[in-house]
């Protein structure tokens, strides 16, 4: 592979700031000459560094792979609309609670917002293309900006993006016209030094696009505009929350990361969990004690209490008290004699 990841500084968003993914186990594969792959990115993508004649576009690529493999992409999310293509072979992939085996023609539609990962845990044999585009949103209520090198007529556009954004539909058997523009697209990042293909790749990304608006633009599409209110989007996050409870929050940087303003935010927590935002933090950390406290018992109360957000012990164990109706060490003890 030629190119590796450069360490470019995070961006900002609405004052926050987001990582890309680094892809390091598809890095290392390819170094290890498991595959054959190339990639066109910027950010903290892996690959050839793409230049402002295609700013928006985050990664383009492809791996190419004829032996067993023994790594995978875990769970993540990346910074915009995500299309994967599988030309050949077969792929295990999962995207929030759907998980399938793609074949050979079958596309992924992953969301900024959607977790996914590809491998289970390892990737199958085949060639398989990717795209990503930022469209400067992270939570589902807001408004998608395409890069402006898209050339579809603001109606077509219009209606892409209803579709993409309200159904869930997120894997499609598609078309052999479909297959030659992904074709045509790994001929483009073969044959591209330092963005001398950017036109081509442009075309090419916008020939993609006319082509799923075909495809989703049927009779029997379901859309749901519930699907991008705000509700949704605090939603992402709550759960989210569960994977950083120990982190330093305000329910204004809680309202910040949802995407939403401080007054709405608490509402929506208010009427998906009937408890106030802090509350509701206080008792996922409280949660998270009670269960560190029965799994490591060679932890102290105090060790417990910051490992789960809680500035002090003292506070901890007032807390705790207070909700259960005893001291962390007696919690402790009395679960643990009867176990």
């Amino acid at each position: 592979m030629k190119g590796t990841i450069q360490e470019i500084q995070p961006y900002r968003a609405e004052g926050i700031v987001y990582r890309a993914d680094k892809c390091l186990p598809l890095v290392d594969a390819a170094q290890r000459k498991k595959i054959k792959s190339r990639m066109l990115s910027r950010h903290t993508y892996p690959g050839e560094r793409l230049d402002d004649n295609t700013l928006g576009l985050n990664s383009i690529g492809y791996w190419d792979a004829h032996e067993p493999q023994d790594w995978g992409l875990d769970w993540h999310r990346n910074e915009g609309i995500e299309f994967h293509f599988l030309e050949s072979g077969t792929m295990p992939y999962s995207q929030e609670n759907k998980e399938v085996i793609l074949k050979p023609d079958y596309l992924t539609i992953t969301r900024p917002w959607e977790v996914h990962k590809v491998g289970n845990p390892y990737v199958g044999m085949g060639k398989f293309y990717w795209v990503i585009i930022d469209l400067g949103i992270r939570r589902p209520h807001q408004d998608w900006k395409w890069p402006d090198w898209i050339t579809m007529t603001q109606r077509d556009l219009f209606k892409l993006t209803t579709i993409l954004r309200q159904n869930e539909k997120s894997i499609l058997k598609t078309n052999k016209e479909v297959r030659n523009c992904f074709v045509n697209i790994g001929r483009a990042i073969d044959l591209d030094r330092s963005g001398s293909n950017a036109s081509k790749i442009r075309l090419h990304i916008n020939h993609l696009l006319i082509l799923l608006l075909d495809l989703l633009d049927t009779d029997d599409m379901i859309l749901n505009e519930s699907l991008t209110e705000s509700s949704r989007s605090v939603n992402f996050f709550l759960k989210e929350l569960e994977n950083s409870l120990t982190e330093n929050w305000t329910i204004e940087s809680m309202s910040q990361s949802a995407g939403v303003g401080v007054t709405r935010f608490t509402y929506h927590c208010k009427q998906i969990t009937n408890l106030t935002p802090m509350r509701y933090l206080m008792m996922r950390r409280l949660e998270m004690a009670k269960k560190m406290l029965l799994e490591d018992i060679n932890l102290t109360v105090t060790e417990v209490a910051y490992r789960c957000g809680f500035t002090t012990s003292q506070y901890f164990s007032s807390v705790f008290k207070k909700h259960e109706k005893c001291t962390p060490n007696r919690y402790r003890q009395n679960n643990l004699s009867l176990a």
